[in-house]
């Protein structure tokens, strides 16, 4: 099932949805499960189609349901006003397609650390220690991700970076990781399309024959460098929107929450 609610938003004066899901047998009786909670960007692109920017959602509800670890997933929506959304997802000033991005990503995550994840713990059943608690997203919200398991892995054990654009981000994370106290149980995925950063996939491996590639592989090889543990992942025909996200759910939720990874992973590569 899935509730709503807003919260308040101070950097840009606005209140930001969040978009809730609980499982089915939350409110029933008897039932005083605590639950894990993954805090998702770009909420309104999660749960329902008619919801979703562009039309297709991640479909998360058909898939948790069927899921075997019942959790909390709060999608926190982005701002629908102008560029704000670029702002509230960038940690770093930067130009993205000729636009100039004003990074304001610390302070969402100020928002989302002192404001909105304490209103999920005091309003549901919640784990609330770092251990039960990660941070996803996709595209913006995927490098926000990025940022959020390096800057604030007191917070997060696990991140979901999906499309994150590592050729263009590493000049920022990877410094960013050099500096930051990494708890070796920390997990990572990194994910993206075939066809958002040049043809990579062929006899079903991954290669480096193009700038995407290297630089997942390059910042996975950073975290584990750091002991934490990643999974690299491109989706075979794969594009940057939600129909392609939705294709990698179970593969994101058994790594980050269950430590599983698909028997056709390649171990990480020396030369990243």
């Amino acid at each position: 099932m899935i509730e709503k609610h807003d919260v308040w938003y101070a950097p840009h004066e606005g209140s930001r949805a969040l978009h809730i899901w609980l499982p089915d047998d939350y409110y029933a009786p008897g039932n005083d499960e605590r639950y894990p909670v993954t805090y998702f960007f770009d909420g309104q692109n999660l749960f329902r189609d008619e919801e979703a920017t562009y039309g297709t959602s991640w479909g998360l509800a058909d898939f948790l349901r069927s899921w075997e670890k019942p959790m909390i997933v709060v999608g926190m929506e982005c701002s629908h006003v102008g560029n704000e959304r670029l702002d509230e997802y960038s940690p770093y000033d930067m130009t993205i397609m000729g636009i100039e991005v004003h990074g304001i990503g610390e302070e969402t995550f100020q928002w989302i650390i002192q404001d909105v994840k304490p209103w999920i713990d005091s309003h549901y059943r919640t784990w609330g220690h770092r251990e039960a608690t990660a941070i996803a997203g996709s595209s913006m919200g995927g490098l926000m991700s990025a940022y959020g398991v390096i800057a604030h892995n007191d917070v997060f054990s696990k991140g979901g970076c999906i499309s994150t654009g590592c050729h263009f981000n590493n000049r920022h994370l990877i410094p960013e990781l050099e500096r930051a106290t990494i708890s070796p149980d920390t997990r990572v995925y990194l994910c993206w399309g075939e066809h958002e950063s040049g043809r990579i996939w062929g006899q079903h491996r991954i290669l480096f024959d193009s700038a995407e590639a290297k630089a997942a592989w390059k910042l996975a090889h950073a975290f584990d460098e750091r002991g934490a543990a990643t999974y690299v992942w491109c989706v075979e025909g794969g594009q940057h929107n939600e129909a392609t996200w939705r294709r990698q759910n179970q593969r994101c939720f058994d790594f980050l929450w269950c430590g599983r990874k698909d028997d056709g992973m390649n171990d990480l590569p020396q030369e990243a």
